[in-house]
């Protein structure tokens, strides 16, 4: 049985939840209003293996960069370390969310072409969306080809604040 642990913090756009696992790894981050997303994700990212969460004050620094974050540091998520389950092609789109500069965006053609699959754009989008970290691996940061805001499991507001807020604390 693996133990997550988990803490929690307010944002100026709701509740977030912070799963990490005893070695600091990022195992999950959702939305309090979203819980049934959250949970979803952590059962696709543990596996097969069961798992309990125990409440914990800022596993492994995690809450504490994710305040950074949300403060106006929008690069403290940069490096944070994650364990992501998932197949080999959802790891391979995951890993290249995480290439996508802070404050700009990626249409899923795009994302598609950059991992080398460019007829996957359905398949891309579906990764996308099983993303069980989001904010530090950035989902938020893709986009329709047509340069609108199309899918986000916390909603698309809440997409909307994470890519203006980005885009105005990385200028300059």
């Amino acid at each position: 049985m693996m133990e997550l642990l988990v803490d929690r913090m307010k944002t100026p756009i709701g509740e977030l939840v912070i799963v990490a696992d005893g070695a600091g790894n990022l195992r999950g981050v959702g939305w309090t209003d979203k819980d049934d997303v959250l949970q979803r994700d952590l059962r696709r990212n543990c596996g097969t293996a069961s798992y309990t969460l125990r409440p914990a004050r800022d596993p492994g620094g995690l809450t504490t960069a994710m305040r950074g974050y949300f403060a106006g540091d929008v690069r403290a998520i940069d490096r944070l370390p994650v364990a992501l389950g998932g197949t080999d092609f959802q790891r391979k789109v995951w890993q290249a969310l995480r290439k996508i500069p802070c404050g700009e965006t990626w249409s899923y053609g795009e994302l598609a072409r950059r991992i080398g699959r460019a007829t996957a754009v359905r398949a891309v989008g579906h990764a996308n969306g099983d993303n069980p970290v989001s904010i530090v691996v950035p989902c938020h940061r893709v986009i329709g080809s047509d340069g609108t805001l199309t899918g986000y499991g916390g909603g698309i507001e809440r997409k909307r604040w994470l890519l203006d807020h980005e885009r105005k604390h990385s200028a300059g």
